[in-house]
Order: structure tokens, then sequence, then C-alpha cells
């Protein structure tokens, strides 16, 4: 958390070339738009200029002489004025906002497009808090930019160019005098800029802050009740809430501050303007036209400057912003196809050789772990919690490489696999069930329009899980979500059985997948899988060793390595680890018989 919150503080410099460039590059599809956008601002910045102007020929031309058609006709052209500077306007905000959403579109695409490549490793070591905060409160930084900073900076420039350019035409000495209260301009500016900096770090900190403790505390939301922490949960979520708050009542503060102040500076240019030019109108070398419109250039000049002092905030926002999604962009994934890679599993044939991992370097988890299984042979993993047994489905599945040594998949190292091609051949069954919003059939299918709905029915069937969905509202219609509540716990499982056997894997992984079902559903499940695993590679890890029993051969792992393997009655012969493991579990019952060895639940056989 402290280093999520140090990386959310850091703001960097306001202007920085090499990011710059980087996100122009977003730009660039629509540069045709760009140039749309800047016309218009520079069209409707020439066009903001004039009146003034144009005031100051209608006082001196016309109102002196009591020309009123001359002043009919100055008139109509100030509403025309007017007119097309609020149509330029309009047209500028449109076309950059479009703009804007469509790249902020791109990016976001891109930033998910991203995450989905990278490696379990790196979701280990970064928040989801913290990655949600990229894909959103950057991304709205960046379109803050792109839509009221980038492009509109040069309307300010091309403004304040141009009323400087037309108040020393019109009288430099006059216009000196505008320009004698800059110093006390820019320090105010400069005061604004540190203070802003400050509070709008304190404000991304805490945005940081509440997103990562509202994802932790949504998803822990049955945990938090269960033990009663509600009220705990509430306070700290108030403390962090109120420094949130706090932090934007100190940048509210200082913008309260800072325009006032820019107002009063103002005040003072154009009491100055008054009282020098005052003087000039009396001494004759001024008109009184062009005092007039020195007053009104004075204020739309002091505008630009206000403008582009809160553009120095978005600007600083965007960088900083642009710097942590660049960042996560340029993560790359350590797990990567080779040249030239192998696309699929075919026989199922795995190979561990002398395989040691770590998750961490100097804490060694698996050692030297080595073991073989055949084409169809069933191999169970057992031991205490921490021995690697789901380290060794994860490293076969590839979400990790190893440190040492290699595992092999019909004869060939996983990290020569594409890994989508690989994971295509493995069926997984984890213990925790991750449902996704949609129906029951696309959580069975996950959305892959290449599965007919006759395999995920066949799917369902063989797992048993048939007979409850078709008793739901709207069948394999029926939505569901991540949390799933309408469905039990045996439920969810048997849909992640259904969800693993439709895509008719080669080598199929129960990872604790029965640790959460009952024991009549258990027993229901357990004789379809005997035929279902038949022709299989399976590898079966559970902490149950009644669901191990009939496998081929039993692995016992112990502190990162293997330290027994044999079949059941072999094991418990040996009146090692296992057959203390075995005493702990059946100390009332034991050599008593399974219940699932006296019960056999017959099944239809289903075709596919």
């Amino acid at each position: 958390m402290e280093a999520h919150g140090h990386e959310e503080q850091v703001l960097g410099r306001a202007y920085d070339a090499r990011l710059m460039r980087r996100l122009l590059t977003y730009i660039r599809p629509y540069r045709r738009s760009a140039a749309m956008a800047l016309l218009l601002i520079v069209s409707a910045s020439a066009l903001s200029v004039l009146p003034p102007y144009l005031t100051k020929v209608a006082i001196d031309r016309y109102i002196s002489s009591g020309n009123m058609a001359g002043l009919n006709l100055v008139a109509v052209i100030y509403v025309a004025t007017l007119a097309g500077t609020f149509a330029l306007s309009f047209g500028q905000t449109w076309v950059m906002n479009v703009m804007g959403q469509k790249i902020m579109f791109d990016l976001r695409m891109q930033i998910f497009r991203h995450l989905q490549k990278l490696d379990v490793a790196f979701f280990d070591r970064n928040p989801v808090g913290r990655l949600m905060t990229r894909v959103t409160t950057d991304v709205d930084a960046l379109n803050e930019l792109f839509t009221a900073g980038v492009i509109s900076i040069f309307g300010d420039v091309c403004t304040l160019l141009g009323i400087v350019v037309i108040l020393f035409v019109m009288n430099y000495k006059l216009a000196l005098v505008i320009f004698s209260v800059l110093p006390l301009l820019f320090l105010v500016t400069f005061f604004f800029k540190i203070k802003v900096r400050d509070s709008f770090r304190r404000v991304r900190a805490a945005i940081a802050r509440i997103n990562s403790f509202l994802q932790e505390n949504l998803t822990g939301t049955a945990v938090i009740q269960i033990c009663g922490q509600e009220r705990k949960r509430y306070s700290r979520f108030e403390k962090i809430n109120r420094e949130h708050l706090e932090a934007n009542l100190q940048s509210i503060f200082y913008y309260a501050v800072f325009y006032p102040l820019l107002e009063l500076v103002g005040a003072l240019a154009i009491a100055l303007i008054i009282w020098y030019g005052g003087l000039q109108v009396f001494a004759g070398s001024l008109t009184l036209g062009a005092l007039v419109a020195f007053i009104q250039y004075s204020d739309r000049f002091f505008r630009p400057i206000s403008d582009l002092s809160e553009k120095y905030t978005i600007l600083q926002a965007a960088m900083a912003s642009s710097e942590r999604i660049f960042k996560l962009l340029d993560t790359g994934a350590s797990v990567a196809p080779a040249p030239g890679f192998v696309a699929e599993v075919h026989r199922g044939d795995i190979e561990f050789r002398d395989v040691s991992f770590e998750y961490n370097p100097g804490e060694p988890v698996l050692r030297n772990v080595s073991f073989r299984v055949k084409p169809g042979e069933r191999v169970a993993l057992v031991g205490a919690t921490g021995a690697g047994k789901s380290t060794i489905i994860s490293l076969l599945s590839r979400f990790y490489d190893v440190t040492q040594g290699a595992i092999l998949v019909d004869g060939t190292d996983v990290r020569e696999f594409d890994p989508q091609g690989l994971r295509r051949g493995i069926g997984v069954v984890l213990q925790d069930v991750f449902l996704f919003s949609g129906s029951v059939a696309e959580n069975i299918s996950l959305g892959d329009a290449a599965i007919p709905e006759a395999q995920v029915r066949r799917a369902a069937q063989i797992v048993h899980a048939d007979d409850f969905i078709n008793r739901l509202d709207r069948g394999y219609a029926t939505r569901v979500g991540e949390r799933a509540s309408s469905l039990s716990v045996g439920q969810k499982q048997l849909l992640a059985f259904a969800r693993a056997l439709v895509r008719d894997p080669r080598i199929l992984v129960l990872d604790e997948a029965t640790s959460s079902i009952d024991t009549d559903t258990e027993l229901l499940i357990r004789d379809a899988l005997e035929r279902l695993l038949q022709g299989r590679t399976s590898i079966v890890i559970a902490h149950r060793l009644s669901t191990v029993q009939n496998a081929d051969r039993i692995l016992v792992l112990h502190r990162g390595r293997i330290r027994e393997s044999g079949t059941h009655q072999d094991l418990l012969r040996l009146k090692g680890i296992y057959w203390r493991l075995f005493q702990l579990q059946y100390k009332d019952q034991l050599l008593a018989p399974p219940a699932a060895a006296r019960l056999r639940v017959p099944v239809q056989q289903l075709p596919g």
C-alpha cells in the first residue's frame, strides 16, 4: 500500500517532451480532426481580439462625429464577430471532445488488451485497485489533456500574442503600463502552482487509497460481515474518505484564492490604464476610443493567463498519469512463446525434470522435483498446506516459469509452447470458482462461439449439472454474476467442471475440486469423473484422501520435495507421511473402505 501510495503521489515534471511525443501518437489516427480543431481555435482567437478594436473605431470615428450609418455598420460587424466566435468555439469544442473520447476509447482498449497478456506473477505484485486507477482515473486525466489542454493552449497563446501586438500598435506606452503588473501576476501564479501541486498530489494519493480499499472490502464483504467488522471497516473508510475530502477542500481553497487574486491584478491594471490613459486623453495624445479599447483588452489579456494556469495543472496531471500508464504498457510478459513455438497439446505426456521454483528469490517452494505422468495416467498430489501442490499446477499451466529444471509436455519444454495453445489442452478445476457476468451457458463456454450449445449441454450432463440448470428460471440462459448468490457452492463447482470439460482437454487438473461439495454431490460427480478421466492424463490435488485413493499413483509432497510415491496401499504399508495423513483423517475408521467405494451411482454414457 505504501509503495502504491508513493507511486500515486509522484507527479513528475509539468512537461516531459518524451512523454508528450508518445502521447501525440494517439492523435495520429485523428490528425484531420486535430488539424480542424487547431484551425477553429486559431480562427476563434483571431476573431476574439476584434471587438475591442471595433469599439475604438465606433467611438473615435462615428460616435464622436455623429455618423449613424457608420455606427450601424460597426454594430453589425460587432454582432457578426461575436456570432462567428461562438460558432467557431462550438465547433472546436465539439471536435476536440469527440476526438478526446475516441482517443480514450483506444487507450483503454490498449491497456485492457495488454493486461490480458500479462502473466499471473504481475497480478501477484500489483493490487487490483492500482490497475483500476490506471484504466479509469489516469485515462480521465489524459482526456482532459486532449480535450482542454494540448491543442487549446495554442488558442490562448494566439489570443495573448494578438492582444500584445494590437496594444503596442495602438500605444506602446500604455501597453507598458499594463505589463507593469506582470511581475505581480507571475508571483501569484508561481504561488498557486506550488500549492496546487501539493494538494493535487494529496488528492491523487487519496483516490488511490479509496480504490484499493473499496476493491479489497467489496470483495471480502462476506468475511467482514461474518466477523462483525462493519463498524471498524466503516471507520477506516471514513478516515480515508476524509483525507480525500480535506485534500479536495485544500485544492478548492487555493483555486478560490487564485482567481480572485487574478481579478485583483486585472483590476489594478485597469486602474493604471484609467489613470495614465486619462492623462494622455487630457493631453490629446490618446483618443477616448483607444482608452476604452485598452480597458477591454486588459480584461481579455488576463483571461488566457488564467486559462494557462489551469492548463498547467491539467498538463502536470497528464504527464504523471501518462508516465504511470506507459510504465504499465511497457511491462512485458515474462511468459511468452518462443520463436517457432508448438501450438497445442496432443498426447498429454507430462514430465517434471529436476524442477525448482521460487516466488521470491531465496525462498524455494519446490526443490528438485522430478516425476512423469504418462498419457492416460491418473496421478494424485497430496501433502500439507504449503507443500507446493498448487505451484506444480501453476508451473504446468505456465503461469510462471521454473527457476531451474524443465517441464515437458509431449516431450517438449512448455516454454516452447504457445501459452494459449498449452492452456487449451489443460482443463483446470479450482476450489474457488469464479463466475463472470453472463448466462450459465456463457460461463461454461466462456463466450466461445466455436463451442456449440449441444456441446455445452453434454458437458453439463456429464458432471450432473444439467439437472439443476434446467430447474433455474431460464435454464441455460439464466443470468449469473461474479458472486452468483443464487447458486450453491456445489452448483458453482459443477459449472466449473463443465467449463473445464467442454473443450475436451487432453490433460485434466482437479485442484481441491471437490473440497467444497457436499457428500451427495461428490458421489454424483465422482462416478462420472471415473469414466470421464479414462484416456486423459489427470492430476488430482486434494486434502481429502478419499478423493485420491483410486489414483494410479500418489505423490506425497513435503516442504517442496517429493518424499513418497506409490499406490494408496503401497503408501499405507510404508507407514510414512501419507500413513500419518491417513491416520489424522480416518482415525476412527482406519482401513474401513470409503463410502465412495461401496456406492456406485449409475450414469448413462453420453456421446462425446
